[in-house]
């Protein structure tokens, strides 16, 4: 996610720095903005978007929740800075292929999570590096995923956002629905110094005062590839400068088609057998809504590469209507 700390109003300006360790510091001012922030409801179905439910309690943060993309069938493709970071707990779930936050699609459990081994977090000063992150899920899902793009097209690019982050700078607001943004791609010089490179993309929005925001974090930047079809080449990563507000700004996507060589020797290296099916604990969900959640997660996760463990919260078994 982006940081977030809840800000301290003044008469005319409000600035406040995002506190979640995980994530990239922004500063913004008082006042709302749209969706997406100023983004809108989801037109299609993106049946390659998944969901990460998670908080940082010790931060305040409840009810969290970070983006990602199912880029095979029991594989998902997230931000470093989603699945590593003091304080930040995981529900031990993810969501994929529903366009609600906390219903439909299909639930599995998390199996088991890779950060890219170079991976630094900017704390807000600069940008993100090598911010990627693999989660293996406990079983394949039945679900179409996106293919990874071959490239990352050039500035200018048209280019769409999609997640289910905050709809305001100042304050968590987030919607049940799926929103979108239609951006393109931007050149280096459209974000700070330093943030944008070959990794790193600089997007800038087609929309008035729009941009992802806290909660959109490891979500799909998707393009259309000659096909006609979408395909994916960035990973929601944080703001493409410091102290700007989400809606005020460009952003920071980091390059799926720069790490194509990673994620697919990741796979290959950690590829697991289908775990029977009876028993799991989760099961599919369609349109009916109706969601079987964890019911005893193990207490922590390894994550490879960076060597630390990610706080896994148990949740009782669950069903909603």
């Amino acid at each position: 996610m982006f940081s977030f700390k809840p800000p301290r109003r003044h008469a005319a300006r409000t600035a406040a720095v995002g506190a979640l360790a995980a994530a990239a510091c922004a500063t913004f001012m008082a006042g709302n903005a749209g969706a997406i922030v100023n983004g809108s409801d989801s037109t299609e179905s993106y049946p390659f978007m998944a969901t990460i439910p998670e908080s940082a309690p010790t931060l305040g943060l409840k009810d969290g929740t970070c983006g990602a993309s199912l880029i095979d069938e029991q594989w998902v493709l997230t931000a470093a800075h989603c699945v590593k970071g003091e304080g930040l707990e995981l529900d031990g779930i993810v969501r994929v292929g529903s366009d609600h936050r906390k219903s439909g699609g299909t639930v599995r459990k998390i199996d088991r999570t890779f950060v890219h081994p170079d991976y630094v977090n900017g704390d807000g000063k600069a940008a993100n590096k090598n911010d990627m992150a693999l989660i293996r899920l406990d079983r394949p899902v039945a679900g179409k995923p996106i293919k990874i793009a071959e490239q990352a097209g050039q500035p200018g690019t048209p280019t769409r956002l999609l997640g289910f982050g905050t709809t305001a700078d100042t304050e968590l607001k987030f919607p049940d629905r799926l929103q979108e943004l239609n951006t393109r791609r931007g050149a280096e010089s459209e974000c700070a110094p330093g943030y944008a490179d070959r990794t790193r993309l600089c997007t800038i929005t087609t929309v008035p005062k729009a941009m992802a925001c806290f909660g959109d974090s490891g979500g799909p930047q998707v393009h259309k590839g000659r096909d006609g079809r979408w395909e994916l080449i960035g990973v929601t990563s944080g703001p493409g400068a410091p102290k700007v507000p989400c809606s005020q700004g460009p952003g920071l996507y980091t390059s799926a088609p720069a790490y194509a060589g990673w994620i697919d020797r990741t796979m290959k290296a950690n590829s697991a057998p289908p775990a029977a099916a009876k028993g799991s604990g989760l099961a599919e969900t369609g349109t009916n809504d109706n969601t079987a959640a964890i019911a005893g997660v193990a207490a922590a996760l390894l994550v490879a590469g960076g060597g630390t463990a990610v706080a896994v919260r148990r949740r009782k078994a669950r069903r909603t209507a």
